[in-house]
């Protein structure tokens, strides 16, 4: 009976833990679905410490302007966005809509511009969702795919004019000492021409025909609120603009928010700060590799603009960006390379996926439908941009 006894104790023992692994094993599952690109990012970073050994060196790798540029940014994002300053922007322009086309112009041109200030990431978490429920109030479900499609491409064209418009211009543009105005004239040609493009394909794709668009406006935010937050934002862009050191940023920041509305700092995007780290860690011990420097540097010397094109296509534009910046210093060539990058497959940008978890979400049946005409529309602005980078050269 003893005997008995203690072997239903291991027995259970056995079967709880197993229990427990497999909850710990689902757990990591999900992690690494939900933050793919972080985790190859970090798996990279541990592989790369194996071949060189962990030193002083290592603080040298991360560029900590950029981490605080980032999170300030974020934060400050956040703030505005929990006022709903953006609805109440995009509900004051969707109630003077009067067509489906007009409505389609609305929504795509209020993610290029936005995204050129507020990033392309927090344009399409904002406007999606809005944009969505503002095309089935107008009774132009149909004709969703075709708008969620052109906002993705809007955000993500319109935040290339910008050093703050996406995470890789923010850092490319520290990286290479360029000043705002020279960054903003070497894309200007390439945000108009986005644009033109973006209005022929809408009037291709959408009719004139009459719709009633009356969106709930939000309340209006508190104007002290509202103050604090523009001040932040302008000290951002001091900072960006190399008039204020980013550690006199963090502390005015972070001593703002904890005043006013701490839980603001959940909302950072802690994923994408890890990933730059873990890359920056990988960048650096490559880079201290001789015949992979030496192979890395041979491949991309002349043929930069096309290998960012080709890399985002794979582990998106971000990575891209962080990758082979540590092997060549043709700025202007990833800058370009990287933005007309991140067209083309759904990952080119992790922007993009944003948009596609909000149909998966609200139209599940149109994700098939969606994923073709997104990529189609995505290869032909890829194509003609790509195109004219090359004559513009």
């Amino acid at each position: 009976m003893q005997k008995n006894g203690h072997a239903l104790f291991f027995r259970e023992k056995l079967t709880e833990n197993g229990g427990k692994r497999e909850k710990v094993g689902k757990r990591i599952a999900e992690f690494v679905k939900r933050e793919t690109v972080l985790s190859a990012a970090a798996v990279l970073a541990v592989v790369s410490c194996f071949f060189v050994t962990p030193d002083r060196e290592y603080l040298g790798y991360i560029d900590f302007r950029t981490l605080i540029l980032l999170f300030c940014l974020m934060t400050v994002m956040a703030g505005f966005k929990q006022m709903g300053v953006f609805r109440i922007l995009s509900a004051g322009l969707l109630q003077r809509v009067k067509s489906g086309r007009g409505l389609a112009l609305c929504l795509v041109f209020l993610c290029f511009f936005c995204s050129m200030v507020i990033t392309n990431d927090v344009s399409l978490v904002t406007f999606v969702p809005f944009g969505l429920l503002a095309l089935e109030m107008a009774g132009m479900e149909r004709q969703i795919c075709a708008a969620v499609t052109f906002m993705t491409i809007g955000a993500n064209l319109g935040s290339m004019l910008t050093p703050i418009g996406n995470p890789q211009n923010l850092y490319l543009y520290g990286r290479s000492g360029m000043g705002a105005l020279s960054f903003v004239a070497l894309m200007l040609p390439y945000a108009a021409l986005s644009a033109l493009m973006l209005a022929g394909a809408i009037l291709l794709a959408f009719r004139k025909e009459t719709v009633s668009c009356q969106v709930e406006r939000p309340a209006a935010p508190p104007k002290k609120r509202l103050i604090l937050y523009l001040a932040l934002f302008a000290v951002c862009l001091l900072t960006v603009s190399g008039v204020l050191p980013e550690g006199a940023l963090l502390v005015i920041v972070l001593a703002a928010v904890l005043i006013d509305r701490r839980e603001l700092l959940a909302e950072v995007d802690y994923g994408l700060l890890l990933t730059f780290a873990a890359f920056f860690v990988f960048i650096g011990n490559m880079g201290r590799l001789p015949q992979f420097r030496g192979f890395l540097e041979s491949v991309l010397t002349g043929n930069e603009r096309i290998a960012a094109v080709a890399a985002s296509q794979v582990i998106s534009n971000v990575p891209a960006a962080l990758l082979l910046s540590g092997f060549t210093d043709q700025w202007r060539e990833l800058i370009i390379g990287t933005n007309l990058g991140g067209l083309g497959t759904l990952i080119a940008s992790m922007a993009s996926l944003i948009s596609y978890k909000q149909i998966a979400v609200r139209h599940p049946e149109k994700k098939g439908p969606y994923l073709i005409f997104f990529t189609v529309w995505n290869v032909v602005f890829l194509a003609v941009l790509l195109a004219a980078s090359f004559l513009l050269g």
